[in-house]
């Protein structure tokens, strides 16, 4: 089962998270042999994605880094987004959601 984090992330704003993806004894996942992918969207049936560039930053800490670049943030409209990260065993392929929630854009004000 996935882990549910709600996030915010300022429309405009260049934004990184770093998750932490443990096993159920509470020690990190080794995200060794694994790929990783996030997306964004307005629901869960929506056709419309957009990417959070999720990387690996440090596969035996169980790491993963989850970033929008300020011309990014600032295409998403503002208001509650839905996401999830999964992660896929290159092996076998086997995918397992690690974890999900709202992300919530902040409008930006400030345009330069």
């Amino acid at each position: 089962m996935a882990v549910i984090s709600n996030i915010v992330v300022d429309a405009g704003s260049t934004f990184n998270a770093t998750i932490t993806v443990k096993n159920p004894d509470g020690t990190a996942f080794d995200l060794t042999d694994y790929t990783v992918a996030s997306q964004i969207r307005k629901s869960y049936s929506s056709s419309t994605a957009y990417d959070f560039n999720p990387t690996i930053t440090d596969a035996t800490a169980g790491q993963i880094t989850l970033s929008l670049s300020s011309t990014q943030s600032e295409a998403i409209a503002p208001g509650r987004w839905l996401y999830d990260v999964e992660i896929t065993n290159i092996s076998d392929g086997a995918v397992k959601r690690v974890v999900e929630g709202i992300v919530t854009i902040t409008p930006q004000i400030t345009k330069i």
